[in-house]
Formats: structure tokens, sequence, C-alpha cells
């Protein structure tokens, strides 16, 4: 198979029609240039960016990793991973995070993928284990690089490189221009792609303010809310504690909501953004470590409950919507005495909420848990045969399903999931016999 037709085959596998130029760009920079620098907004497809040249990269039959991407978050690592699996390419990929089992990992790498995705911490962690040899490395992606700085990954990522001594080709990838480039990454004369466009907004995002008469705008929040036709929000807090406690009164309310930030256990991140995947929350209340590095659908309002300290990090946050072609909103809610950052054009159009409210239709969708995951030899058509002929399940009745190594997750109809658990109780799916109830 030619190059042409391994990429046509597998832009269909993504459903991807074509290259974007900022794709086109780095693909041509990142396998002829030694040092390649690529600076693009959130969601516009940095990701196939990279790894389509690192397909070009790779050999096939060699038994070492021969590509190392780091990423500063856990979701932003598995998302990269997701991607690639999707390209189906034939070469092995591992990813190996914080809180994932380092049993599981050290198992995984005994056959060394030739893609290895993780965190800075976690790979530290396989390097000194020497649990995978680096010595084949010969490409280095640093993804979200302007992220890793903040998160104070300096110390992890200086050990890494220092450890590549055959390193031939480094990527850094940004959402942020103007950052300083630390000396250990070691770039030599790099060609750099910013695609960072003129504007500070997307050409169809559109930023509204919302004026609360209280200081804790919560009554203004369910009033937004309430007014968006019972559509999806993404909704920012600048602390942890905060966006708990907005999410818990706005579900005292009636309000189907969760929470989402990185003092949370790994599993409670994982299934907090599964449910507002499949729709089975339709509100996520979030810090800004869901900004930008997360696998969640394309959003038409995002919510600034507290506004960031940083003008970047209110970009990051709105990058959440109007991606590409598409519109969205950003609605501000400020107090009346609330100091407005400089970041914040004079010109915003200001919006009255109506009085009279009524409640979001509540989900349609809610979740059902599976003990059992890839790793037990269970995939997604398993699942729909086994809700569609022993559960009596329609196609209709059945949304998105996520398999994890030892678990699923299944969106089925609300109306239909009690008859669903009663029908499958003591039946056996490929043989086996799962816990299969509503998730938690």
């Amino acid at each position: 198979m030619t190059k042409g037709d391994q990429q046509t085959q597998i832009l269909a596998s993504l459903g991807i029609a074509a290259l974007n130029p900022m794709q086109e760009a780095a693909k041509q920079a990142i396998v002829q240039d030694n040092d390649t620098f690529l600076i693009a907004p959130t969601g516009s497809g940095k990701t196939l960016g990279f790894l389509l040249p690192i397909l070009q990269l790779l050999k096939p039959g060699q038994a070492t990793v021969q590509c190392l991407v780091l990423a500063p978050t856990r979701e932003l690592a598995l998302q990269i991973e997701q991607v690639w699996r999707k390209m189906a390419t034939g070469h092995k990929v591992n990813v190996c995070y914080g809180g994932h089992s380092m049993e599981t990992e050290i198992k995984n790498l005994s056959n060394p993928p030739a893609l290895l995705i993780g965190t800075p911490g976690r790979i530290t962690d396989h390097i000194t284990r020497r649990t995978f040899s680096p010595e084949g490395i010969h490409t280095l992606v640093l993804d979200e690089f302007d992220k890793s700085l903040e998160l104070g990954f300096q110390d992890e990522m200086a050990f890494i490189i220092s450890t590549l001594r055959n390193l031939r080709k480094r990527v850094l990838v940004s959402a942020t221009s103007g950052i300083s480039i630390p000396n250990f990454v070691g770039l030599n004369n790099p060609t750099t792609l910013s695609f960072i466009p003129e504007q500070d907004s997307p050409a169809g995002l559109t930023i509204k303010l919302v004026y609360s008469e209280a200081k804790d705008k919560i009554d203004t929040l369910f009033q937004l809310l309430c007014s968006l036709n019972s559509e999806a929000a993404l909704i920012f807090c600048n602390h942890r504690e905060a966006a708990e406690r907005t999410s818990a009164l706005l579900n005292e309310r009636g309000i189907y909501s969760t929470f989402y930030h990185g003092g949370m256990e790994q599993d409670d991140r994982e299934r907090a953004l599964i449910l507002f995947r499949n729709g089975s929350v339709t509100y996520l209340i979030t810090t800004d470590l869901a900004a930008r590095g997360l696998d969640i659908p394309e959003m038409k309002h995002v919510i600034h409950y507290h506004l960031p300290l940083q003008a970047h990090e209110f970009v990051h946050r709105n990058g959440r919507t109007a991606r590409m072609l598409a519109s969205g909103t950003a609605y501000v809610i400020l107090h009346q005495n609330e100091p407005r950052p400089a970041y914040l054009a004079k010109s915003l159009e200001t919006l009255e909420l109506p009085t009279e409210v009524t409640l979001p239709k509540p989900p349609e969708f809610v979740t059902v848990y599976v003990s059992g995951g890839k790793k037990n030899k269970l995939n997604k058509v398993d699942i729909v045969g086994f809700f569609s002929q022993k559960g009596q399940l329609d196609k209709g009745d059945i949304g998105l399903i996520e398999v994890k190594d030892f678990a699923s997750f299944v969106a089925v109809k609300k109306d239909k999931v009690n008859a669903l658990l009663n029908r499958i109780k003591d039946e056996k799916m490929k043989g086996k016999k799962y816990k299969i109830e509503l998730a938690r």
C-alpha cells in the first residue's frame, strides 16, 4: 500500500475528508526537519497533525519503543492513544499515567510498543524502574508543552530527555504562542509553524455578559441554564470546591450535572467524562483542567461562572466552542461590583435573562456499567448484540458505548433500562457472567 493510500484509509477511519492546512504543514515539517515547534489553537486537530508523520517515521518489525509522546494530563494521553487506535496503523501503542495499574503497564511494556504515550511523572517512573529501554527512541513529542511547564513538569521532562541518547527529532506542540523554551529540551533551529489566528476569538464565537445581582451567582447560573433549550454546557469555576458545590446546588434544583477536577480519583474523573459524553448528564462543572486536552464533544455553550486570572486561560476555555466552522457562545457571569479583567472587551453584548424559567429536560439516557472490557476480550459489537438479543433493546435504545481495559459503559434510554437489567440479570455474555448495573 502506498503512503497516499494509507493516508486515505486513515482519514476514512477517522471520518475526515481531508487534512487541514495546519495538518499538511505539520506533516511535511515533522517528516523532513529535525525539530518542529507547532503552535495551533485547541480543537484544530493537532493530534492528527503529529501522529500522521510519526507513522511515516516508524519502522515495522523493530522490537523497541521508537517514538515517545509526553502529555501533561492523563486525559490527553488517553485521547492521543484513542486517535492512534482509530488510525489502525498496525503499530502497537501503549499509554502510561498515574492512577493506572502499574502491573498492567509493566506487562504491556514487556512487549515494547512502537509508540509510547504517557505523562511525565509516570514515564519517569518507568525509566527509573527500567521497564522499557529508551535506546530505540528516535522521535519525541511534547504535546501541550505550555501546559506541562505550567503544571511544573520541568524536572521530569529534563530527566526523560537526558536518557534519550539516540533522539533525532523533537516536536513541541502548544496552544499558546510566546512561551520560552527551556534549554533541557535541546531544540536546534526548529521549524516554527504558527496557526494562532490574529484575533483572540474564533470567528464563530459570540461572547455575552450576564449580570448577577447577588455575589453568589448560583441563581443567575440556574436562570441561564434554563434558557439554553436543554442543550449541554461546560461551566468553568476557578476552584475544585466551587465546582463540587455548584454541581450539588444545581442537582438540588433539578438540573442534571456532574463535576470534574484534578483532585478526583482517576476512575471518578473518567466516569464524569463518560456520563457527560454520552448524555447521561447535560452539564459539566469543571476547573481549567477541562479547558483543553479532553475528549468531549463540540460545545455550543461555555459558561464562565468565575473568570480566570489569565487571558490565555480565557481563550482556552472559549476554545471548547465555535471550533473550525461551527458557531458557539461563551457567557460571562459578572456581579455588578466584580472587577472586570482587562482581557474582556468593553463592547460585549449584555444578555437579559427571562424571569419565568422552565427546567431543562432531563437527559434521555442513563449509563449502564459492565464489569468487563478489552482485557476480557469484550468489544462494542459483543455488548450491542447482548443488549439487543438478551435485553430486547432496539438500536435506538443504545447510545454511546465506551470499552475500557476492565470495564465498559453503555448509554441506554432511561425508560428502557429497568426492563433491560431485569432481562439480563441471569444471562451470560460470551459464556461469562458479568456484573451489569447502573453506573454510580
